[in-house]
């Protein structure tokens, strides 16, 4: 209780024969031990009257019914928690697939082409200029032959809507102002 050890205690007792004396000390010593005694009695009384007090109070009851909800609630967000990184995963696996499918279909696209895109019909080169050029000459290249359709027929320029703005031609009108 006070973690003392045998040889404090000795000398505690060596102490108490040199003050005391050999008549006194055996009395002084029934009267310490009676009120250790009676110490001890106290804090198991105040002990039990407290755990008493909390057992018709259902505190108990109460701690035991937290405890089993606080163990509920972990066990839910562990499981959530759980479910939220396995969803994580799957959608890195994901994007890492495609990041891999999207890597395959760019290295395969900016390959030089054995056939030219007047074969195919389809622009290999990323550059647009270059694939009108390769048209133009296509177009020439099969003049000769009258009856032959016009490769990239329709594919030289897109559909153009009267209704929309063409940023790109020349605007001979000057721009009026508006009027207040």
């Amino acid at each position: 209780m006070f973690e003392i050890s045998f040889g404090e205690l000795l000398l505690i007792g060596v102490v108490a024969l040199v003050v005391l004396g050999p008549e006194k000390l055996p009395a002084v010593a029934r009267t310490v031990g009676a009120l250790v005694g009676r110490l001890q009695r106290f804090v198991s009384s105040v002990k039990s009257d407290i755990h008493r007090e909390t057992a018709a109070a259902g505190l108990i009851g109460l701690k035991t019914e937290l405890q089993d909800a606080a163990t509920v609630f972990q066990q839910r967000i562990e499981s959530e928690v759980n479910e939220v990184r396995q969803a994580g995963a799957e959608a890195e696996r994901e994007i890492a697939d495609a990041s891999a499918e999207v890597k395959s279909l760019a290295d395969v696209a900016m390959q030089p082409d054995a056939r030219s895109s007047y074969e195919t019909g389809i622009a290999t080169e990323p550059n647009l200029a270059v694939a009108e050029a390769e048209a133009e000459a296509a177009q020439v290249l099969f003049a000769a032959a009258p009856d032959a359709p016009a490769p990239h027929a329709g594919l030289d320029r897109p559909d153009v809507d009267e209704n929309q703005l063409d940023l790109f031609t020349a605007n001979d009108k000057p721009a009026e102002t508006p009027r207040a």
